[in-house]
């Protein structure tokens, strides 16, 4: 048995890696000493270094975090930076009916469908503490990143009977377990949470059109996944659950298709806070991103919508979200609370007059607001001036008059 729970954790892991590689010499004997040395040399550190699991996977999603910060445009296919991750599962960890509340106790299920490097799913899992998650579901379409989800669960101790990660396309769902039509054996999630490529280029076609995951809402168009991940996430949520996605801020005003499914979750009242965040905070990207929340059967009627895209500390080379901007989103969500230019809660009868537009600046400018001119005290400034101008004319055509010069007219 044990060796099973081996062989189903461990089968495939370092199916990437290339021991032929002239990286590493130029001969086989070359290639196996230098091999030897590396194992040897990282046997020796892991012997010195402490047993606790989750120090251990903690220093590996360090290195990750590292190496995706060095390698800039190609760390979005596999890392979602740990301070925005903090904001998906301090959101979704929150009760979902009432968020004041405070966390929920449990979670059964949850669900990252481009799970990358699977830090999004272990910060839920740390969120909610080592037993307040039944078990994590990843899926990953990079074979590499996926072999990298899956170490990362180890070395932070899960067991096999904690976590599954799947390789595979999510737009074609080709995971056995997301592929039951049958309503009442459906898998259902307490949690689904997802950082997908934004405006992914995908093929629609006639049998996407009849899938029972985006029928009734119509399919994103080809340039753009970015509603079609989201209804692929949010068709298994449950009831009760919470939906944190990251996207691209097009997704809240396109037109055409993505318009249409835009306008039906509003109408449905699934979309439940609108979250604005700073540009610059991704390696893979500068522009700015929004946080979508999205529920089944949420409490309140209006949208939240959160505009933090001033709260942030400048960096070189990437923005940073201290703590107390963490927080404060979080808190925003938590207790719907309204601030004047960084939150606000907008009814839906406003978002329709909109045309169901949900750019963020419409509702929640950050603008300063221009300062109030008094035109009565401003011409009455302007007479007096007028007045002193007039005195100290006369007074310097008097000198004038007495030293025999032209006065001024």
């Amino acid at each position: 048995m044990e060796y099973e729970s081996f062989s189903s954790n461990f089968q495939g892991l370092f199916s990437e890696i290339n021991l032929d590689s002239e990286k590493l010499g130029k001969t086989y004997k070359e290639r196996n000493s230098r091999l030897c040395t590396i194992i040897q040399k990282i046997a020796e550190g892991l012997g010195e270094f402490p047993s606790g699991n989750d120090l251990l996977g903690d220093a590996y999603e360090y290195l990750i975090g590292q190496f995706a910060a060095g390698s800039g445009k190609k760390a979005g296919e596999f890392y979602t930076p740990q301070q925005i991750s903090t904001i998906l599962s301090g959101i979704v960890s929150l009760d979902s009916q009432d968020p004041t509340t405070g966390k929920r106790t449990k979670l059964r299920q949850v669900l990252d469908f481009a799970c990358g490097s699977g830090s999004l799913l272990l910060n839920v899992r740390r969120q909610m503490g080592k037993n307040g998650v039944g078990k994590i579901y990843g899926q990953e379409k990079n074979i590499t990143t996926y072999n990298l989800a899956r170490m990362n669960m180890l070395l932070h101790g899960m067991k096999d009977t904690e976590f599954e990660i799947f390789h595979g396309d999510s737009l074609r769902n080709d995971w056995d377990i997301l592929s039951e039509e049958n309503p009442a054996k459906k898998i259902e999630f307490d949690v689904v949470v997802a950082n997908p490529p934004f405006s992914y280029r995908w093929e629609p076609n006639e049998r996407l059109a009849e899938d029972f995951r985006f029928k009734g809402y119509g399919l994103a168009p080809k340039s753009a996944a970015d509603f079609a991940f989201l209804l692929h996430g949010f068709h298994f949520l449950h009831r009760e659950g919470t939906m944190a996605i990251i996207l691209p801020h097009g997704v809240l005003f396109r037109g055409g298709k993505e318009a249409k499914i835009r306008k039906k979750l509003l109408r449905e009242g699934n979309i439940d806070t609108v979250i604005g965040l700073p540009p610059k905070l991704f390696y893979s990207t500068g522009i700015p991103v929004c946080i979508l929340v999205l529920k089944k059967c949420k409490k309140d009627d209006d949208i939240l919508f959160i505009n933090a895209c001033e709260h942030f500390e400048k960096s070189k080379r990437q923005n940073i979200l201290l703590s107390e901007h963490i927080e404060k989103i979080i808190e925003t969500y938590r207790f719907r609370k309204e601030e004047e230019r960084y939150s606000r809660r907008v009814s839906l009868k406003e978002i329709e007059e909109n045309d169901f537009n949900l750019n963020i600046s419409r509702y929640v400018s950050t603008a300063e607001p221009e300062e109030q001119v008094d035109l009565e005290a401003v011409h009455q400034k302007l007479s007096s001036l007028e007045e002193q101008i007039y005195k100290a004319k006369e007074e310097h055509n008097q000198y004038l008059k007495e030293l025999g010069l032209d006065l001024l007219a």
